[in-house]
């Protein structure tokens, strides 16, 4: 679950190399950028960095294979040496190519990538989310929130063990097709979830609520009708990364590394 001589939670650090990310879409596109920022991020204490050259924010649409390749390819050869990489994508050959250029986890938004991981002999995340990021906030809508997204990332989980993946986590995908009374029941159940996962073989559960839209919304001033701006959130982010630590999450995806490495380090081992 931890890496070597890491006694807590691990920390993986966002790095979008993308125009449009909702938290910082633009800051890093260039590629000296990024490799900076990730290199930041690395001095922080990040013990993983999430590579992504597509947007998986709201109301997102896709962009072509060869783009997200030249934005992610770079940067991951730079990276890849001094921290693990992982490759968020939901293309197969975005996946694979990222895979051989030094990235060793797929983070899978789409749940559909664990061949590509068991081929490549790396980690992969399955995660949920209701329907795509074009429309997936449209109107979220489940009978039983946490049985129906819990149910759905185990199965893809359990599928991905027995094909042959080495390691994997499941995310609950916080904000990925979900009001705010679905992220919060979720997170409230997150000790479920990381039952459920170690009976299933995997390395952990994986949260990422940082910066989410969600916890804008929560802390607005009453009346004011619009959520905090994003620069506004990281309270929100550090407090529920603190209750995914006690909820015994294993790793946690994060903008804001150093003030989530200090809260892992006074929190210590995950449960």
């Amino acid at each position: 679950m931890h890496r070597p001589g890491i006694d807590r939670p691990l920390v993986m650090g966002v790095l979008n190399v993308t125009p449009d990310s909702f938290s910082d879409g633009g800051r890093y596109l260039d590629t000296p950028a990024a490799i900076a920022h990730g290199l930041e991020m690395v001095a922080e204490g990040a013990d993983m960095v999430d590579v992504g050259g597509e947007s998986s924010r709201p109301g997102a649409e896709p962009v072509p294979e060869e783009v997200e390749l030249e934005r992610v390819i770079p940067v991951i050869k730079a990276l890849s040496p001094r921290v693990r990489v992982s490759i968020d994508t939901v293309k197969p050959a975005v996946a694979a190519a990222a895979l051989r250029a030094g990235a060793s986890v797929v983070n899978d938004v789409s749940s559909s990538l664990w061949e590509v991981a068991a081929a490549g002999n790396a980690g992969w995340v399955a995660v949920h989310m209701q329907g795509t990021p074009a429309t997936m906030q449209a109107a979220p809508h489940y009978d039983d929130v946490v049985s129906e997204v819990f149910g759905f990332v185990l199965d893809r989980a359990r599928q991905a063990r027995a094909g042959g993946v080495p390691q994997v986590w499941v995310d609950p995908g916080i904000g990925f097709g979900k009001t705010v009374a679905h992220n919060l029941s979720l997170l409230h159940h997150l000790p479920e979830l990381v039952a459920a996962a170690a009976d299933a073989g995997c390395a952990g559960v994986l949260v990422g609520t940082s910066r989410k839209r969600f916890l804008g919304l929560l802390a607005a001033p009453p009346g004011s009708g619009e959520p905090l701006g994003v620069d506004e959130r990281m309270e929100g982010s550090l407090a529920t990364a603190a209750l995914a630590m006690v909820a015994g999450a294993a790793v946690l995806r994060v903008h804001d590394v150093a003030v989530t490495v200090q809260a892992a380090r006074l929190y210590g081992p995950a449960a």
